[in-house]
């Protein structure tokens, strides 16, 4: 009779092991492929490592800051800041992470050419600030905008929702004319966004950082439609 109890003790042990082991797999599957509630990287909904930003009427929903995706989302800009890279898609802050890419804030006095298409307006001292995900901006006159520490009173201040935005372009598509493989391509493409930042008026006008990016990508051999 012990015995017996012993080996079904042993025997329950490893199952709930194995069982762990598993649980944990999916979770890392679920971070390297498709993030919270398998709404892809950069647009959780609601669901397991997302969470929700209902801070000034925002209503969004973020991946939580730490949260590791095997892929960028596609149409991911690349930013360089002390000497490394950040990676902006969506309101949404990355970092390189072990050959993947992990949720983080972005650092303050980093710039990027575009706000994250949801945002919430706030005023303090009759200056617009634009919040997203715990985070405030400002603009940047020649620059685009910048990120920016949370004002002073910034808790009593007043919001309104932003103005309709006009029409978007769709994001454009890259025809590999060489042959070049996805890889290939999206590296490419990484690139392209990198450079476009550098050009005249690109961080002040989106307009002019997709023309740039378009500009890039035909050199390199892609047809863009």
């Amino acid at each position: 009779m012990t015995l017996r109890k012993s080996l079904l003790g042993a025997a329950l042990v490893l199952l709930a092991c194995a069982s762990s082991g598993v649980l944990a797999q999916e979770h890392d599957h679920d971070r390297g492929h498709g993030g919270p509630g398998r709404a892809g990287p950069g647009r959780p909904g609601p669901g397991p490592g997302a969470h929700f930003d209902g801070r000034f009427g925002h209503n969004h929903y973020y991946p939580s800051r730490g949260y590791v995706y095997g892929t960028l989302p596609v149409g991911a800009v690349s930013i360089g800041f002390g000497g490394g890279n950040y990676f902006f898609h969506g309101g949404v802050w990355y970092r390189p992470y072990s050959g993947r890419y992990i949720v983080v804030a972005p650092p303050i006095g980093i710039y990027l050419p575009v706000l994250p298409p949801d945002y919430a307006t706030v005023w303090v001292g009759g200056v617009p600030y634009y919040y997203a995900d715990d985070v405030y901006y400002n603009v940047a006159p020649g620059r685009g905008y910048v990120v920016v520490a949370p004002p002073p009173g910034v808790d009593t201040t007043q919001t309104m929702a932003p103005p309709a935005p006009p029409p978007v372009a769709a994001d454009p598509i890259f025809y590999p004319r060489n042959n070049q493989s996805a890889a290939q391509t999206e590296a490419d493409r990484r690139d392209c966004n990198t450079w476009a930042t550098s050009q005249p008026n690109a961080m002040a006008d989106a307009k002019v950082f997709q023309r740039a990016t378009e500009a890039c990508m035909d050199g390199r051999g892609y047809t863009v439609r």
